[in-house]
């Protein structure tokens, strides 16, 4: 691979990777704070509320199978 394949190869990759695409909007533009963590906590009572669903299921199907506390 000659010098010039390999400039135009990394110019290709920084190009594809530059932070402009990573991370495309400046402070000024990012959502509230508020906002992100309303969003996270969303997200974390939904896992929580998806594992106690599964939680639940395997009990009820447990009990049935006949696997009873005492």
């Amino acid at each position: 691979m000659s010098s010039e394949e390999k400039s135009l190869m990394n110019k290709a990759i920084t190009k594809t990777i530059s932070p402009k695409t990573i991370y495309p909007k400046t402070m000024a533009q990012r959502s509230s704070l508020w906002k992100r963590l309303g969003w996270m906590v969303t997200i974390w009572f939904c896992s929580v509320l998806a594992l106690y669903a599964v939680s639940t299921l395997f009990r009820v199907l447990m009990t049935t199978a006949g696997m009873k506390i005492k």
